[in-house]
């Protein structure tokens, strides 16, 4: 349920960033990039968790406003709170983390209000399934971090995806269908 956040992170930054004459690569901080999901429970209560092991790439040409953004998401690093339950979800009912470890995200499309990023377009892969999959800003900045003396950007984007598009159907209608993503992100200047 992850990698998608963040294929239009390239467009943002292009929009809010100085123009440069050649493409310029950032790479996610895994310790400052999470996906968070939230699933609806029987109908009545909301099971949360993230998966804590993300890596990526943002390539962005300021000079054209184009980008490439690349995702990768650890299946097996879905975390609930719960070990038992983080073993379920795992499993071929839910991710199927054993044959398929890694769900990605692709984007090169980004949409703007004005100069404000407001959408990121491209294609998320779960369970060796790939469907489109737009994330919507929620807000993003630059700054120089005086620690690492480079630039770091980050934002948050939202997206909701439905599992059974993905092939996992396991416990509908009783554990829901629609799932929330909430992605967190952090990348820095290479």
């Amino acid at each position: 349920m992850t990698a998608l956040r963040i294929a239009g992170f390239a467009a943002l930054l292009a929009a809010v960033l100085p123009v440069s004459a050649e493409p310029v690569t950032y790479r996610l901080d895994p310790a400052h990039t999470k996906v968070h999901w939230e699933v609806r429970h029987f109908g009545t209560s909301t099971h949360r968790g993230r998966f804590d092991t993300v890596d990526g790439s943002i390539v962005i040409d300021r000079a054209t406003g184009r980008g490439d953004v690349s995702i990768g998401i650890a299946t097996a690093s879905v975390s609930s709170g719960v070990p038992a339950l983080d073993g379920v979800l795992r499993g071929g009912s839910f991710l199927a983390a054993e044959d398929h470890p890694t769900a990605y995200f692709v984007a090169s499309r980004l949409r703007f209000d004005g100069e404000r990023l407001h959408e990121l377009r491209g294609e998320f892969t779960l369970r060796g399934v790939s469907r489109p999959l737009s994330l919507t800003a929620m807000n993003f900045a630059c700054r120089t971090d005086e620690r690492l003396k480079r630039e770091v950007c980050g934002g948050d984007f939202e997206a909701e995806i439905r599992r059974s598009d993905y092939g996992s159907t396991f416990g509908l209608p009783f554990v829901g269908d629609d799932v929330r993503l909430q992605i967190a992100v952090e990348a820095i200047r290479e």
